[in-house]
């Protein structure tokens, strides 16, 4: 299977290539030619199969170029021992047609460590593949990225980790897990600006033909962890794929459609399903849910993407972007592949900040996606409405996502059984978490957790309980404009 570019689809690799690069040279996201379909077979397969078993089928589809025994170390590698239980993305279930999708219950406490846990294994294969040298991972982060892509690239050999974070855009706990990162490879800086800032820079950087000459003379290359990398994307279509799969294990018929809700931000988590989607997953609607920072909503109903608006930091800080990057990808598929279309678009975007899609492709949008928004008093109404209604405890972005859902039901009336991402432990923003319930809030983190703790009945994740007493390896604060000069320091050359 050949990966080919969204700006320009006359660029084709390999997949090997593709996730080494992390991104084209014309800045396009690679993709692949066509999305396969699962058999039948493959299902009946998939269905009997424990998560690491599913991933191999999955993953066996998409990376052609790897050999079985080559996957089959990368998903061992990945999900041995790394998650709680071996159950890396397990189902709670809350009433008869609301489940929940945990994948926040390996080392980070976030959906990131569904992929990032398996990045460094298929990077390292393809790098070897391709003869790439030595790796520079580059990381733009609104919270969760950085801490899995740190924890999955840590003392790995012949890589090198950096990631920026926006300084006043992630909440205390993710601060706190980004700056006690421990390895000998691993670099974290925080930048004045929000999100988009960094994302931007990065993939400025990414393209920057004398920051990669002077890359090249000193032996390393850039790729990527964000989930512009294909080898980001990939793992999370495991995930949807995987609960289809637990669904039919209890008894489910194989035509049941469902509707996915996804907390989004950068739109990765949301593309994933539509492509297991597209493998034959029966998702009826694919529901987007935005905070206040409602880009995406707005582009969903209207065709038109705008980010010339207020930015908003608010309490679901993963989900703080303008820029959404992998709605790239979305758009070469519904455009019919046009990459003239796709490039121009992003060309726009950049320039004046804004594009508008056809008529038609706007249908295409209309009829996969819905999309909502909440804002954080919202946010915090359905933390404690779905704590005393069903018991159960969720983060900042779940919630989103749940008051997305009701609005999307309160909508259409629509009782199609549905399937919400939850993406993070709520016990990483304990401090909006406490909020929700009008609880008195000490201020010390780990004595937020404790609070948390014994008033939800809840236990605080191990991963969070090993932080207290690690030193701040990390700390400082620097402009935009200063993140190539502090890649160059931190690789001295």
């Amino acid at each position: 299977m050949n990966y080919i570019s969204t700006r320009d689809n006359k660029v084709k690799v390999s997949a090997a290539k593709a996730i080494s690069l992390g991104i084209s040279a014309d800045g396009g996201l690679f993709l692949p030619e066509s999305i396969p379909t699962l058999s039948e077979e493959d299902f009946e397969n998939l269905k009997v199969s424990d998560y690491k078993g599913r991933a191999k089928i999955v993953l066996s589809k998409f990376l052609t170029d790897f050999t079985a025994e080559e996957i089959d170390a990368c998903v061992e590698g990945a999900y041995t021992g790394s998650f709680e239980d071996e159950s890396p993305a397990p189902i709670s279930i809350l009433g008869p047609d609301i489940s929940v999708l945990e994948l926040w219950h390996g080392p980070t406490c976030a959906f990131k460590d569904l992929a990032l846990q398996l990045l460094p294994y298929l990077l390292t294969t393809s790098s070897k593949k391709v003869s790439a040298g030595k790796t520079v991972i580059l990381v733009a982060t609104s919270g969760d990225t950085g801490k899995a892509a740190l924890e999955g690239f840590r003392d790995v050999p012949n890589t090198d980790i950096i990631v920026f974070y926006p300084s006043e855009g992630v909440s205390s706990m993710q601060k706190l897990q980004m700056d006690t990162q421990e390895g000998e490879n691993v670099c974290v800086c925080a930048i004045k600006g929000n999100f988009d800032d960094a994302q931007s820079r990065v993939k400025e950087i990414f393209t920057d033909a004398e920051m990669n000459a002077k890359l090249a003379a000193a032996g390393y290359n850039f790729s990527s962890a964000n989930s512009i990398n294909w080898g980001r994307l990939v793992p999370q279509i495991v995930y949807y794929v995987s609960a289809y799969c637990d669904m039919l294990a209890d008894g489910n018929n194989n035509n049941n459609e469902f509707n996915v809700v996804v907390p989004t931000g950068n739109f990765g988590n949301i593309l994933a399903a539509y492509y297991a989607k597209e493998m034959g997953v029966p998702i009826k609607k694919l529901i987007c849910a935005s905070n206040a920072n409602n880009v995406l909503t707005d582009f969903i109903n209207t065709g038109v993407y705008d980010r010339n608006r207020d930015f908003y930091t608010t309490i679901s800080p993963s989900m703080d972007i303008l820029i959404s990057s992998n709605l790239e990808r979305m758009l070469y598929m519904l455009s019919g592949g046009n990459d003239k279309q796709v490039a121009d678009w992003q060309a726009s975007l950049k320039a004046e900040g804004k594009f508008a899609v056809s008529d038609e492709v706007k249908a295409k949008i209309a009829e996969l996606f819905w999309g909502g928004c909440c804002n954080d008093e919202q946010t915090l109404e359905t933390i404690k409405d779905v704590y005393d209604k069903y018991g159960y405890l969720m983060d900042t972005h779940t919630a989103v996502a749940f008051s997305v859902y009701k609005q999307y039901r309160d909508t259409y009336g629509d009782t199609t059984p549905v399937l919400i991402a939850s993406t993070a432990s709520p016990y990483k923003f304990a401090n909006s978490v406490l909020a929700a319930f009008d609880a008195e809030i000490p201020a010390d983190d780990f004595a937020k957790n404790d609070a948390l703790s014994v008033l939800t009945a809840t236990d605080i994740p191990a991963p969070i309980e090993a932080l207290k007493g690690k030193t701040r390896r990390f700390g400082e604060v620097i402009d935009r404009d200063e993140m190539k000069a502090a890649i160059c320091k931190y690789l001295g050359i």
